[in-house]
């Protein structure tokens, strides 16, 4: 039995059944780290010494009959959330040695349901890259082809779930950085409504659109870990508080009369033919179920990635101003303190933040705030009222969630723009703050596609409805074979469909 292939459901099951110890589940997780993560590259930091202490809390108190939602199961945690046990470093020389003194929320929801925490995985510096090839101490690649990215900036979580190095993981989405990874890496991965989840010990890259979300091998895990991190922290200003359902426990396979509208903006120039066909044969199968599937028109959505592009490196540039090197992280020697900042801050961002900084810093700058930022605002308003009418008419939007497969390692480093239009798709439920599902729906050119879900603020359950009932109607599908990894079988596989 490969331990490593269990869903996040089977694990649970099986260590209530007391046919795994949780100790063997995470040795196993643990040795997978160690075969296949020089090549993949999921992880900055492997936390084996508290992992196993976790396992074995956790193997004591299945002994005394406890229960908890993910009692003794490995978890990984993106690296630009604090952990009080391990560095947190956001990918970024700035942060290396860095370790909080506290855990963020969700960390301690995770705990306090009994996960073990394996390692915390890579990105891109400060979540700021849509490949993870921006991350300081080197790319994460496709454990389904290891001269691809894995998408960003969330690729080390997501990669570490698809090559079997974590049964879930949390990732952070700021402009579809779970959503673009889940789909590269052919997993399950939701971005939830702003607010659903705390955002208390996240490293903030812009405040007004970040949000922590789960990745699992399938829906019901990812429903799962979404009803253990979801819920009213008083910590985060910015929390809902609404109430949080047990969103496993009410996954149904019943999509008859559920009203599916397809975006006509979604469908456009760039998008791949190979990933289009995937993608609407998908929405095909959700109609053959029983779902009705009706046009849709975003009008605005032509606008959302250059107001994208305005107002999160807007945030990024005040939220970054903290990193002087007076009070935590790299420190630069300078002739006064002006030198000492440049210094440290030259030496410690990459060229993606700097570049990202530099072009928030423009647009908030006398003269030009009303030309770019409050235009972007008053686009991002725009783009919200589009959903809201699509919302009148409509459950639920359905759609690509990029336009293209992964691309190949270097593909698009020397052109930003062409590495910004991978969020074409993904950036417009950032900026109306709703929630959104990646469900794996296929393979174009031989690597995973994945369909995009999006709902009205707080449809959650919804949303997670619609993925399993796709992933059941699909769970004999002959893609369904590709494993990480395997490349010269997949490839095989890939022909044959």
């Amino acid at each position: 039995m490969d331990l490593c292939s269990l869903s996040i459901t089977e694990a649970r099951q099986r260590l209530g059944r007391r046919e795994i110890s949780s100790v063997e589940l995470t040795q196993a997780v643990l040795r997978r780290i160690q075969d296949v993560d020089e090549r993949v590259h999921a992880y900055i930091t492997v936390t084996e010494e508290t992992a196993l202490a976790a396992a074995e809390r956790a193997d004591r108190l299945l002994s005394e009959g406890v229960d908890a939602p993910l009692l003794g199961v490995p978890i990984a945690v993106k690296d630009n959330i604090c952990t009080r046990d391990a560095p947190t470093t956001c990918a970024s020389r700035m942060l290396t040695d860095f370790r909080p003194a506290y855990d963020a929320t969700v960390v301690g929801k995770l705990r306090d349901a009994g996960a073990v925490i394996v390692g915390k995985t890579n990105l891109d510096e400060f979540a700021m890259g849509s490949s993870t090839e921006f991350s300081a101490f080197g790319p994460t690649r496709n454990p389904y082809d290891l001269d691809r990215v894995p998408g960003g900036s969330s690729g080390g979580s997501a990669a570490a779930v698809a090559a079997g190095e974590a049964l879930g993981a949390l990732g952070s989405d700021t402009g579809g950085s779970i959503r673009l990874p889940a789909s590269f890496c052919g997993v399950v991965g939701l971005k939830p409504t702003y607010g659903r989840v705390s955002r208390y010990g996240l490293v903030a890259y812009a405040s007004s659109l970040d949000q922590i979300g789960p990745f699992a091998g399938d829906v019901q895990g990812c429903a799962e870990l979404l009803s253990v991190i979801a819920g009213h922290d008083p910590m985060d200003a910015t929390s809902l508080d609404w109430p949080v359902g047990d969103y496993a426990a009410s996954l149904s396979t019943d999509v008859k009369g559920l009203r599916i509208g397809v975006p006509d903006e979604y469908f456009g120039a760039g998008l791949d033919p190979a990933v289009e066909s995937v993608v609407r044969s998908a929405i095909r199968q959700l109609e053959s179920a029983g779902a009705e599937v009706l046009p849709v028109s975003l009008p605005h959505t032509k606008y959302a990635l250059a107001a994208y592009y305005v107002i999160a490196p807007a945030e990024a540039s005040a939220n970054l101003s903290r990193y002087d090197g007076v009070k935590y992280g790299l420190s630069e020697d300078g002739a006064d303190i002006w030198e000492a900042f440049a210094a440290t801050r030259g030496k410690g961002f990459g060229i993606e933040v700097k570049r990202r900084i530099m072009i928030g810093t423009y647009a908030l700058s006398a003269g030009y705030y009303d030309a770019y930022y409050l235009k972007a605002q008053r686009a991002r308003t725009l783009i919200k009222q589009d959903f809201d009418r699509a919302f009148e008419k409509v459950d639920l939007l359905a759609g690509p969630t990029a336009p293209t497969v992964a691309f190949k390692i270097g593909e698009k480093m020397a052109d930003p723009v062409s590495m910004y239009l991978t969020d074409i798709f993904t950036v417009t439920v950032n900026t109306a703050g709703l929630p959104a599902l990646v469900v794996p729906c296929g393979l174009a050119h031989a690597m995973p596609v994945g369909l995009q879900l999006i709902g009205p603020a707080g449809s959650e359950g919804r949303l997670l409805n619609a993925g399993y009932a796709y992933e059941q109607l699909t769970a004999q599908a002959e893609w369904r074979a590709c494993r990480p990894l395997m490349t010269a079988e997949n490839a095989e596989i890939a022909e044959e469909n």
